[in-house]
């Protein structure tokens, strides 16, 4: 006979067995859930910080010239490693969006006075003269003539940074603001800065060369800014003139064939679009009094209504910029306004900068910039692995240091410039830099 404690003593024990059992398994397939959780995290960080990229100098575009051998050796910050910080800086999205929000590290605030310019039309100029806060090494006057990305003015983070480096280098910096832009200062007529008028530009460095008539000019354009400087250039001959060289950052060159990669999500173009033309939107509401008001001829209710369901910069372009200087269409817009008619006159030393990971500058545009240095003696390209859209920042993990690859660039080349002109052989003027020209004593 078996009894009941036993039977209950044999089912506990079963009982107790199979709990023993099962309960070791539960915590190893979470343990592995987790691993698996950890792993999926870590590769989506790896994916879009990019940290497997490699770090590396810039891929350098330019002729074998006496004049390219100088420059790249008396300013080997472009042959030399670009490493933005580790943990974010491969990462074009997070590079251009810093830049976008913050500007710059720690910004200085550069002193500098307003002056105001009469346009013919009416409009009213405005740029910030900053006077040098050292000598210049090369014992000469020399003005950095500046103008900046779309919608961005003197008090902008990046370029009060650039400002107080320059002049810390001895250089005096005249920066132009956008007309519309500054939220301070009224507009005059019914007008405002678009994509390619260099009339403003041009304004101010007929002040600067009349004021200052032993000053040399520096001439440097951001985005937007870099498109305007390069158009000014090359439109003129004489534009040129007391001109040492030009440096332009991030520009596309061609907005008519920016077009359709604006368009596209790919690296997200479609939403930065979106951004930029409600940045642009907010700017011109803001002056809607002047631009839309009884004193406008140019400009219909109907275009204001457009304006506020517009979703692109296409959109604001063909509905309201092209109108400021009567383009018939939007194309015909974009085919006068773009530097790539133009930059072929440029005969200064040329300094253009781009960066592969910029989300707004299709990798299809950097084909102007490539193919001109390939083909013209004062052109260096220089093209970045990473560095965003005017981000450029430079640091060791996380974060960045003040003053930016950026920065040290143009004010590096600006430097080896002003020393080219100084020591450079008698027999090799501007515009004949080629190695191949011969001193009359021999020497190259």
């Amino acid at each position: 006979m078996v009894s009941g404690n036993h039977v209950d003593r044999c089912i506990s024990s079963q009982l107790k067995i199979e709990v023993y059992t099962v309960a070791p398994e539960m915590p190893a397939m979470f343990d592995g859930m987790k691993l698996a959780a950890v792993a999926t995290v870590l590769y989506v960080i790896v994916r879009c910080l990019n940290l497997k990229s490699p770090t590396a100098p810039p891929d350098l575009t330019y002729q074998d010239t006496t004049l390219s051998h100088f420059l790249l050796k008396s300013c080997p910050i472009l042959t030399k490693e670009y490493i933005p910080p580790l943990l974010w800086g491969k990462s074009g999205h997070l590079q251009t969006a810093l830049y976008g929000k913050l500007g710059r590290v720690s910004s200085p605030h550069p002193f500098g006075l307003r002056k105001y310019l009469p346009m013919q039309d009416g409009a009213t100029a405005t740029f910030d003269l900053f006077e040098p806060l050292a000598d210049n090494q090369s014992g000469e006057d020399v003005t950095m003539v500046i103008c900046p990305g779309i919608g961005n003015h003197s008090e902008k983070h990046y370029i009060r940074t650039f400002v107080d480096h320059s002049q810390k280098q001895g250089y005096r910096c005249a920066v132009l603001n956008h007309l519309g832009a500054l939220p301070n200062i009224e507009l005059t007529s019914p007008r405002m800065f678009t994509y390619g008028c260099t009339w403003e530009f041009a304004a101010m460095v007929g002040f600067i060369k009349k004021t200052y008539p032993q000053t040399k000019l520096i001439v440097v354009g951001f985005s937007l800014g870099g498109n305007i400087v390069c158009k000014f250039l090359g439109e003129n001959r004489t534009n040129q003139e007391r001109v040492l060289c030009c440096v332009s950052v991030c520009q596309g060159y061609s907005a008519l064939r920016a077009q359709e990669t604006f368009l596209q999500w790919d690296q997200c173009r479609r939403f930065y679009n979106f951004l930029m033309a409600d940045n642009m939107k907010k700017i011109i509401l803001s002056h809607r009094g002047v631009l839309f008001g009884v004193g406008s001829t140019k400009m219909v209710d109907a275009d204001l209504s457009r304006l506020y369901t517009a979703t692109s910069l296409m959109q604001i372009d063909d509905n309201i910029m092209r109108k400021f200087h009567g383009h018939n269409s939007l194309k015909e817009y974009y085919e006068k306004e773009s530097c790539v008619h133009y930059i072929h006159n440029i005969n200064v030393p040329l300094l253009l900068v781009n960066s592969g990971d910029d989300p707004l500058v299709h990798n299809s545009l950097l084909t102007i910039p490539r193919t001109l240095a390939e083909k013209k003696e004062n052109v260096v390209f220089a093209l970045t692995l990473h560095g965003g859209h005017l981000g450029f920042f430079e640091g060791a993990v996380l974060f960045p240091q003040p003053l930016t690859w950026m920065d040290k660039v143009i004010v590096g080349y600006a430097n080896a410039i002003c020393q080219w002109e100084k020591q450079k052989p008698p027999c090799l003027s501007q515009g004949a830099h080629s190695s191949e020209t011969k001193c009359q004593d021999g020497k190259a």
